[in-house]
């Protein structure tokens, strides 16, 4: 290319602000051209969601405006929403305009996955967003305010959580937390309060380990939660939930954590895709196009057993690094790394001082835990933002 080539990154979440990081720290002075859209001015910590959705932390500690991670003579910022991406033409359709590139980096987000459920895309929250957990905690007080008003309903205290998964989990424990103080704020009867944690698998925290699992569930069920496990949604009305055995359970108030898809988009820009997303090469290519890359929740990674690895933050950032050496080379006509996942360990919290987790071959619960899932959170941020963000954000 006679020009310098550019490089356009959607998506601020961890595979794309890594990658942005990344660039802009080995890149030379006009060695490319690099441009990061995004629709929101800031980059938030998904991981962190949970606690803010429940009330029991300020959003705020969840988000990092992007103009303090990226250098802003090295990576253009552009804050819009994507709208279309036409691979064969290599451009990007924005809500105010277009971008040409020479490398694309896809890193949009996943959607809620509702499989089919009748009900759930209009009638459940979803934890997936800044704005949409700020919406979670208004609406739980909400309940709490209009039980005064209407003490014969009692569906607006019941909060049915669909999905065992890690974010289900984690967000069950916080409001567990939290509910105690609401009820002492609107004086209510704690007894009149039900949580339920339903899961259409055979156990909460599919794949996790069992022994970390059951004493995941104990701590849970000792601060009231009732877990339905092996047991599917059916339906979602404005009213609650229809589960199997065709019991209904009625609730004001349904968060629906289940699991997540790609992105609409990826399937109308004519890619191949599996769950609106996209299973990348081993240099994390979308197949048939060596200018462009995948990562995170539009990705699909196989593991060694042929299955998909799961959509994680870990593996997002793993991701960023490895596509921000791989456009690199591309640029330098060197050599391209193949990306191989490292799974550094897991930690799932379970509300204030409790959590469990595997690092290396070490199994941790309780407090152990939890320290632990503090240290991976300010890990985080130091390797976006130094020591300074740490300082900032650090008290998690």
């Amino acid at each position: 290319m006679s020009r310098i080539p550019r490089i356009v990154i959607l998506g601020a979440g961890y595979g794309g602000i890594l990658a942005a990081i990344r660039l802009q720290k080995e890149l030379n002075y006009n060695e490319a051209d690099v441009t990061l859209v995004n629709k929101h001015d800031y980059h938030y910590i998904t991981t962190h969601l949970h606690m803010p959705a429940a009330g029991t932390d300020n959003p705020e500690n969840a988000r990092v405006n992007i103009l303090k991670l990226i250098d802003e003579f090295k990576v253009d910022f552009v804050k819009s929403t994507v709208t279309q991406i036409r691979p064969h033409e290599k451009k990007v359709i924005l809500e105010d305009g277009t971008l040409s590139y020479d490398y694309l980096v896809i890193g949009l987000g996943g959607e809620a996955e509702t499989f089919g459920i009748p009900g759930l895309k209009e009638n459940a929250l979803n934890i997936r967003s800044i704005n949409s957990v700020r919406f979670i905690r208004e609406h739980i007080e909400y309940q709490f305010a209009k039980f005064k008003r209407e003490p014969d309903r009692k569906d607006y205290l019941t909060f049915v959580i669909g999905g065992a998964g890690f974010t289900g989990i984690e967000f069950i424990g916080e409001l567990a937390d939290r509910i105690p103080l609401l009820c002492k704020e609107f004086d209510v009867d704690p007894s009149l309060v039900k949580i339920y944690n339903i899961e259409a698998a055979p156990t909460a925290l599919p794949g996790f380990d069992p022994e970390l699992v059951e004493y995941a569930m104990k701590v849970l069920t000792d601060k009231g939660i009732t877990f339905k496990i092996g047991t599917a949604i059916k339906e979602c009305t404005p009213e609650g939930v229809l589960i199997a055995g065709d019991e209904f359970i009625k609730a004001a108030t349904v968060v629906w954590t289940g699991g997540i898809r790609g992105n609409h988009m990826l399937d109308e820009a004519g890619f191949e895709t599996m769950r609106g997303r996209i299973k990348v090469d081993e240099h994390l290519h979308a197949p048939g196009f060596d200018n462009i890359y995948v990562v995170g929740d539009c990705s699909i990674v196989m593991n060694d057993e042929g299955r998909p690895y799961p959509p994680t933050a870990q593996i997002a950032m793993q991701q960023g690094e490895a596509v921000a050496h791989n456009l690199i080379a591309s640029i330098r006509g060197s050599q391209m790394k193949t990306f191989k996942y490292s799974n550094k360990g897991t930690v799932a919290s379970l509300g204030k001082g409790q959590a469990i987790g595997i690092v290396g071959s070490r199994k941790l619960k309780g407090n152990v835990a939890a320290m632990m899932k503090k240290v991976v959170d300010m890990r985080y941020l130091y390797i976006i933002g130094g020591i300074p963000l740490v300082i900032r954000k650090g008290r998690f």
